[in-house]
Order: structure tokens, then sequence, then C-alpha cells
């Protein structure tokens, strides 16, 4: 690997649509490293020890830029525009209507055919951080405005991935940002059925089969997470769940837990956004070969996407999600790992 600065190297990872695609890594001083492309700004590996001192990668990844290009389950990429479904891909901003990409079903998910996780992103260093930047054109995907997107990675010496996310706009547009990261802290072929989640949320939004909220709140009843396995909640199938954080004081403590009794492995989150998204990658199948040599299968990660609420632009009940000239977006994702 080249080594561009004191603990960040960058290495070639291949070539798309004639464009230089590398791997960056950031190291800190106990060996334990971060991955990162510039093609969807991609988190690739996240390797931490386990309670015996092992190092493994905790998230799933591929091993050849062919199999991102490759990809449909949105393997640690950056989500933008606009994170999770639009129903009837469609929405107003006053008297103005735009129809997006139907890419899913009658909706639009993930931003449809041009979101954030196909691009090839400029980078600067800046300290210990690489930062990503992107122009996203007015009307791309069928989004408004000319959008100057920044993210963010730092990996800091307590183990800790900081994911900053910045933007500005032109227009009034939707914006909604996100990592979809896919963890499994086992480190290994283990599902992550025995991983123990806490989300601290009393509430979730009621959604339709297809994932679209109906825009009532409900309680988490059955479907709530207090470090209880995977596995308990689930009961044979996957979920798809926005949780809606509790109003919690400032005192800096994690809004997820998830944790694997095996390796000792910890992970702790916080943000600045309102929810998460819980996906437990029921419906993973990949057509390559993964970081552990064969294609991913379901169960084998599970994502915590944490982010505005699904579908806000079409719910005036839901936290306003549009952007507006002269207001910068500006928020943050941190995973913090240790172990027990």
């Amino acid at each position: 690997m080249e080594k561009l600065r004191n603990h960040i190297e960058r290495q070639h990872f291949g070539f798309y649509n004639t464009k230089e695609i590398f791997v960056f890594r950031l190291t800190n001083i106990h060996g334990s490293y971060v991955e990162v492309l510039n093609y969807g700004t991609i988190v690739k590996s996240i390797v931490v020890p386990d309670r015996d001192g092992a190092l493994a990668n905790v998230i799933l990844g591929y091993p050849t830029l062919e199999g991102y290009l490759a990809d449909v389950a949105y393997i640690g990429a950056t989500i933008g525009r606009f994170s999770n479904r639009i129903s009837n891909a469609s929405f107003s901003i006053g008297n103005e209507h735009y129809q997006l990409d139907k890419n899913d079903g009658v909706n639009n998910n993930h931003s449809g055919y041009n979101g954030f996780n196909k691009k090839v992103f400029d980078f600067v260093l800046e300290g210990n951080k690489v930062i990503f930047t992107l122009t996203s054109p007015d009307g791309e995907g069928g989004f408004p405005g000319n959008l100057n997107v920044k993210v963010s990675y730092e990996w800091t010496d307590e183990n800790r991935l900081v994911i900053d996310y910045f933007a500005e706009t032109d227009k009034p547009t939707p914006a909604n940002f996100t990592n979809h990261a896919y963890f499994n802290l086992s480190g290994s072929e283990e599902t992550i059925h025995n991983h123990k989640l806490l989300i601290k949320a009393g509430y979730m939004l009621e959604s339709t089969a297809d994932y679209i909220p109906t825009g009532n709140v409900i309680t988490v009843g059955e479907h709530g997470f207090r470090n209880q396995s995977l596995g308990q909640v689930m009961k044979g199938s996957g979920l798809n769940n926005f949780y809606i954080f509790d109003d919690v004081e400032s005192d800096d403590s994690p809004l997820c837990e998830l944790f694997d009794e095996d390796s000792g492995r910890l992970m702790q989150i916080n943000t600045s956004y309102p929810g998460v998204q819980l996906y437990t990658g029921d419906f993973l199948n990949t057509n390559k070969n993964g970081d552990r040599g064969k294609p991913y299968k379901p169960y084998d990660g599970l994502c915590l996407e944490c982010q505005f609420y699904p579908d806000s632009p079409n719910h005036a009940n839901f936290p306003d999600t549009i952007l507006r000239p002269g207001e910068v977006y500006n928020h943050s994702i941190v995973y913090a790992f240790g172990t027990i």
C-alpha cells in the first residue's frame, strides 16, 4: 500500500468508467483498521479484536471491485440522496411534483438507479480523516437541486468509526444519508441469530407489507430489543423495521448496542439521527464470492441504518427532511467497538 499520511494508506482497487478506484486503509495505534473505497464511499472492512485479541473483519464485503459492481444489496455503501423508501416513487414540495425511479415495485428505494452507492467520489485528506466529495446534479434520479455532498471517515485510537455527512443545495430537496454496512461481530461464518441487540426505542413506525410507513407511530411490542438475541425476536423470519429513538439526555450513552457472546465483541452506536432501520439481511443472496470465499446468504449480516424516517417527504407528521438553500445538512454516525 502507498502511505499517504501517518496511519492512512492507499491501494489501487480497479477502474470504473475509466476512473481509478482506491482502497483507503485507516489504521490506529493498536493495529485495528478500517478500509473505505472512493466508489460509493463504501466501508469495505472494519477489522477489530475479539476478547482474546484476535483481529477479524466484522462487516460483509468483497475482495474485488467486481463484487461491488455486481452487488445489489448495497453492501457497505453510502446511501443517498434519500435513504430507504419513498412511496409511489414521488413527492411534492409546495406546488412542485417530482417523479423518481421506480426500482422497488412502484416505490423508490435508496434513491433509485443513480444513488450515491454507484458514484465515484473525489477525495481529500484532512488530518486523520478521509473526506469524499460529490456533486449530484439537478434532476438526477428525479431529485431537484444541485447537491454538494461530503462524507468524512475517521478511525480513532479508541476503535471508533466516525462518519460525518454534509450537504448543501441550490433548490429545496429531500436529504437523508446513511451507511449500509452489514455487521457480523463473530468475524466468522456464523449467522447473526445469536447476536444480542439493544435499541433504545419504545416506538417504531407501522409499515405495509412492502415496508412503506402508514404514517402511524406504534409501540415496539414484541419487536423491541432490550438485549434480546436476534433469533428470539425474529422467530424464524426477517425484520425490516424503523425504530424511533427514545428521548434521552445528552450523556453520550449508546442508542444501539450489538453483542456477540462467542467473540466478546461489542459495537455501540451513537448518532444525530432520530431513528434506525434494522434490516436482518433476509434477502441476502449475492452472485459473487464475498470475503469469506463464498456468496453471502440470508442472515449472514444485519444492518443498523441510522437515518431520518422513511418516506418522510410524504408525511407531514414526520420530521422534516427537506434541505433548503442556505442550510447545511450535517449529521453523524459513530460506531464504537470494544469487548466484554
